[in-house]
């Protein structure tokens, strides 16, 4: 009868803890959905700024184009790949400030109704970007200790739980927000 009762005791335990590591892989990916809503936010008003500026800068073809590439090539990296898609959006990032700075040099774009509400639009997705970052991490740090920590972590590799990866910048130059000055 008490064999009976640990070995119930057991699976009850497991079941928890197997419940946990859902759980914990489902927060990850709900966080890591946030963050693709913000950066396909950010992605769809870039063509609009580009637009914006093209009339102002038209001699500035060259940063232009770097940023309709970045855009792109963040965009193609697969679903899946957080530190690939975290690289591509530091580099787009860095771009966008590049465009910021352009605005410097033309009065009457910095003057422009539209560039300076794309403008207000863009911090305000930066600023929501790193609120998902900070949430798919906090996730994602979630389940690494579950995936990790003993007895947890025999039934992840049982069930083949695996850590998730951070959403990082590798470069500290991208981790800056492109500075909007008027």
């Amino acid at each position: 009868m008490i064999g009976l009762g640990i070995a119930a005791a057991v699976v009850l335990y497991a079941i928890v803890v197997y419940n946990g590591l859902v759980r914990a892989r489902q927060m990850k990916e709900e966080a890591w959905s946030g963050i693709d809503v913000q950066l396909k936010r950010r992605a769809d008003l870039i063509p609009n700024l580009l637009e914006t500026v093209k009339g102002y800068a038209a001699h500035e073809r060259e940063t232009l184009e770097k940023v309709v590439e970045l855009r792109n090539r963040a965009q193609a990296v697969p679903a899946g790949d957080v530190a690939g898609r975290a690289a591509a959006e530091g580099m787009l990032s860095q771009a966008l400030g590049r465009i910021f700075a352009l605005a410097e040099a033309y009065p009457d774009l910095k003057a422009n109704q539209n560039f300076a509400e794309l403008q207000q639009t863009l911090e305000t997705i930066e600023g929501e970007i790193q609120m998902s970052r900070r949430y798919y991490n906090g996730a994602a740090r979630d389940l690494n200790v579950k995936v990790e920590s003993f007895p947890s972590n025999l039934l992840a590799n049982l069930f083949k739980f695996v850590k998730a990866p951070y959403f990082e910048i590798e470069n500290p130059a991208d981790r800056a927000v492109p500075t909007v000055k008027f």
